[in-house]
Order: C-alpha cells, then sequence, then structure tokens
C-alpha cells in the first residue's frame, strides 16, 4: 500500500499522458513512477527491480527531484536513460544512450545461448563465445553471470558502446570474464587466431529497414543511436553478412544464435538452410508466437 499522496498526483500524470511501448512491457505508468522515485533518493534500480522493493521516504530536495525525473520522462526520454539501468537475465545493467537499451524480448536469444553455453561446458574443456553487435554488453555479459568459466569476446563497430560494454562489466564484477573490442563484425577477427576458434556466436543486429527508421516511435529515433537499429535498405544486410560469416569462425559442431526482427525469421531460416554450412536450425518464439530468435549448429 503505497500512502504517499505525491505518488498519487504523479500517477495521474502519467497516465494522462502515457504511450503504452510494446518492446518496453515492463513499463507502466506505476512501475516507472517507482523506478523514478529510487532515482530522485539518489539509488538507481531498473523499473523491474524497483517493482519489488518497498518505496523510500522523500524529503523535499527528493520530491523536487522528483517532479522534475517525472517531467523528464514525460517529455520522452527513455525510463532507463533517466534512471541509468536496465535489467536484463537476472542482472543490473548501467543504461545509457550510447548503446540500445536491451529489451525482454532479447532475453530469448540470450537464454537460450546460456543453455547452450552450459550444455557445452559439459562437454569440452573450455568454451570460448564471441557477441557480435554487442551494445551494451547484454548478452555476453548475462551469460557470463551464470557461466563465468567461460571465455567471452564482445565487439560493436561503435567506440561509444564498447566503452558502455566495458562500464558494465566493471559494474558487474565481470571484467576478467569478458574482453570487449571496437569492430565491423567480423573485421578484427580476420586471423589465423579467431578462425575455427569460437564454440558459440552470437548476435543482435540492427534489423530494422532503412526506410522504416522514420515511422518509429520517437522514443527510440530520437534518443537511441540509429547505428544500434538501423539494418540498411531491407533491414538483413547485416544478418546477411552474419551467416555468411560465422562458419569460418566456428569449431565443428558449434553454434550460431542470433536474434531477427518481426516478419524475418522465416526467410532467414531458409538462408541458412540455402547456405548448406549449418544444420539443426531451430526458430525460437515469443509469447505471441513471432519468431524472434533463430540457432544453427555448424
Amino acid at each position: 500500500m503505497i500512502e504517499d499522496p505525491m505518488f498519487d498526483s504523479l500517477l495521474a500524470l502519467l497516465r494522462t499522458s502515457w504511450v503504452f511501448q510494446p518492446d518496453k512491457p515492463e513499463e507502466t505508468p506505476e512501475t516507472t513512477l517507482r523506478a523514478l522515485f529510487f532515482a530522485a533518493v539518489g539509488t538507481p534500480l531498473s523499473v523491474r527491480l524497483a517493482n519489488t522493493k518497498e518505496l523510500p521516504v522523500l524529503n523535499e530536495k527528493a520530491r523536487s527531484m522528483l517532479t522534475k525525473l517525472v517531467d523528464t520522462r514525460l517529455s520522452g526520454v527513455p525510463l532507463a536513460h533517466i534512471t541509468q539501468r536496465q535489467h536484463f537475465m537476472g542482472i543490473e545493467m548501467l543504461a545509457g544512450p550510447e548503446a540500445l537499451i536491451p529489451r525482454v524480448e532479447t532475453e530469448i536469444l540470450g537464454r537460450e545461448a546460456l543453455a547452450i553455453a552450459k550444455s557445452l561446458m559439459e562437454e569440452r574443456e573450455s568454451v570460448t563465445i564471441l557477441d557480435l553487435c554487442t551494445g551494451s554488453g547484454n548478452i555476453p555479459l548475462g551469460i557470463a553471470a551464470s557461466e563465468p568459466q567461460c571465455r567471452f569476446i564482445g565487439s560493436d563497430l561503435s567506440p561509444e558502446a564498447v566503452e558502455l560494454a566495458r562500464k558494465n562489466a566493471r559494474h558487474l564484477g565481470l571484467d576478467t570474464s569478458v574482453d570487449f573490442r571496437q569492430s565491423d563484425m567480423f573485421s578484427s577477427f580476420e586471423s589465423e587466431e579467431f578462425y575455427g576458434n569460437f564454440d558459440l556466436l552470437t548476435c543482435n543486429p540492427p534489423y530494422i529497414s532503412s526506410a522504416k527508421v522514420g515511422t518509429m516511435n520517437a522514443e527510440i529515433s530520437g534518443h537511441e543511436p540509429r547505428l544500434a537499429f538501423d539494418g540498411g535498405e531491407l533491414g538483413v544486410a547485416i544478418l546477411t553478412k552474419l551467416i555468411r560469416g560465422a562458419p569460418r569462425f566456428l569449431k565443428p559442431d558449434s553454434f550460431l544464435c542470433f536474434e531477427v526482427g518481426l516478419g524475418q525469421g522465416n526467410a532467414l531460416a531458409r538462408m541458412l538452410v540455402h547456405a548448406k554450412t549449418y544444420r539443426n536450425i531451430r526458430t525460437l518464439n515469443d509469447s505471441a508466437g513471432h519468431v524472434r530468435a533463430i540457432v544453427a549448429q555448424t
């Protein structure tokens, strides 16, 4: 039971202007306000974690700050940019405009990759994982939190994203498990050191077609880096490069796992079949039955 009358008045304000974001189902007017309460007292929490905690008591300074934070949120700034936190696969990550905010739907890819990593750890002496388009580092860090004995490399074209990923690794105490570096897809790995040396390759690439970027919600297109979601003319340029290039870097009997956009899954699964370098191709669906990730074995 929330007894602070300020909560009720600000909740009513949020509700009058609320626009539901289907890619952020955990965010509602109430959960958003709870997260902003913690941010106002200098204890930043993700919206998911804030929803499990008892609200802090606000002094006058914190009340003034809360009002400003609510105004900022209503202006369209993403909640995770205000709180600087986002929950992903059980870990509290730092968030900011340097990289795409990790989404709940990407946990489909992350949890499947974790299950594969666990299985490989039982079979092999060591497991090395490469995550391309790593963004904030959420995929390798989400796996490393449960399987820190694996070796991880995460890469991204954006130096700002790489720096945020490194900060996240330090924030989570996983900087000795995950090595983040700048790379345009496979460009930094084209050497004998990396050919045929990975047990698992993961990727959450940009997959929105350039034509659709202008129609996206302004909260995304206006605040998150275009490099993280613009997938070119048809939205599959990077995915095509991924499918063609991955076999050079994977060991025999190893795995490629990647996220896909709505409506892309079946065509990309066919692309994997036609490549003739993959087997055991599986599609992973979200709760609505849409293909959101694909797994293939070399």
